[in-house]
C-alpha cells in the first residue's frame, strides 16, 4: 500500500483528497503542525507528497528543498497559480509535477498514479524496492511496513534485497550465500540459517510474521501475494 502525505492547510481540500485517495487504497496522512512538516515526513515515510505552495510559517518551496536534503520521494505541488514561474520554481526545487487549483479529482488522481508507477512499479528509482506493502530503502538499509520502520543489519539487508528482487521465486541457499559473502570459499550452511532466523525475528517486530517462507532442501521465498 502506497503512503501519501498531504501538506495542505485548507481542511476542505484535505478531507476531499483523503476520502478520494483512501477509496483507491492509499494510506493517507495530513500534516497538522506546519512548523514541523519534516518531522511528520520522517515519521510517516511517504511514497509521495502532495505539497501546497502557500502554507503557514514556511512555503512549499522551502519544505520541498528540506525534503530533498534527505529523500528523493516524489513531490507533487499544489498551487492556486499555474503560471510558468510557479512551475519553473517547483521544478527547480525538486518537484516532480505541479497541479493548479481548482483541480478535478480525476486529474490529480491520474497524476499521482502516473508518478507512483513511474517511480516504483517500473523501478525508475534505484534506491527503493517496494513489494507487498513493504518498502526497502537501499540508501540506509531501512525497511518500512505500514507506519513502522526498522533498520536492518548488513546481512539482513542483503537477504531482504535479494528475496524482494526475486518476488514469487525461490532463491536457492547457494545463491543467497554467494550474495551475502561473495566468495567461493566454504561457508557453513548453518550461518545462512542463523541470518534468516534473525531477519525473520526482526520482521515479526513490525507485523511481518511468515513473510519469508522456507522451501525445504531448496531455499527461501517471498510470495507475490498473501
Amino acid at each position: 500500500m502506497y503512503r501519501i502525505l498531504i501538506v495542505e492547510d485548507d481542511p476542505t481540500i484535505v478531507t476531499v483528497l483523503t476520502r478520494q485517495l483512501e477509496k483507491w487504497d492509499y494510506e493517507v496522512s495530513a500534516v497538522s503542525d506546519f512548523d514541523r512538516v519534516l518531522d511528520t515526513f520522517r515519521d510517516f515515510d511517504p511514497h509521495l507528497v502532495l505539497l501546497d505552495i502557500s502554507l503557514p510559517f514556511y512555503n512549499g518551496y522551502y519544505w520541498c528543498s528540506e525534503i530533498r536534503k534527505i529523500s528523493r520521494v516524489p513531490v507533487l505541488f499544489i498551487s492556486s497559480a499555474s503560471d510558468n514561474m510557479n512551475l519553473v520554481m517547483a521544478i527547480n526545487m525538486g518537484a516532480d509535477d505541479l497541479i493548479a487549483k481548482p483541480f478535478h479529482l480525476e486529474v490529480i488522481l491520474a497524476k499521482i498514479q502516473a508518478i507512483l508507477r513511474r517511480t516504483y512499479a517500473f523501478g525508475c528509482d534505484p534506491h527503493i524496492i517496494s513489494r507487498r506493502g513493504v518498502t526497502l530503502n537501499l540508501n540506509d538499509a531501512s525497511l518500512s511496513y505500514g507506519t513502522q520502520q526498522i533498520t536492518l543489519s548488513k546481512n539482513e539487508f542483503k537477504l531482504m534485497q535479494v528475496l524482494l528482487e526475486h518476488l514469487g521465486s525461490v532463491v536457492s541457499r547457494e545463491e543467497l550465500i554467494q550474495k551475502l559473502w561473495e566468495t567461493d570459499s566454504f561457508i557453513d550452511d548453518n550461518t545462512l540459517t542463523v541470518n534468516i532466523t534473525r531477519l525473520r525475528r526482526h520482521l515479526e517486530e513490525i507485523g511481518l510474521a511468515n513473510f519469508i517462507l522456507t522451501k525445504k532442501g531448496i531455499g527461501y521465498l517471498v510470495e507475490e501475494s498473501e
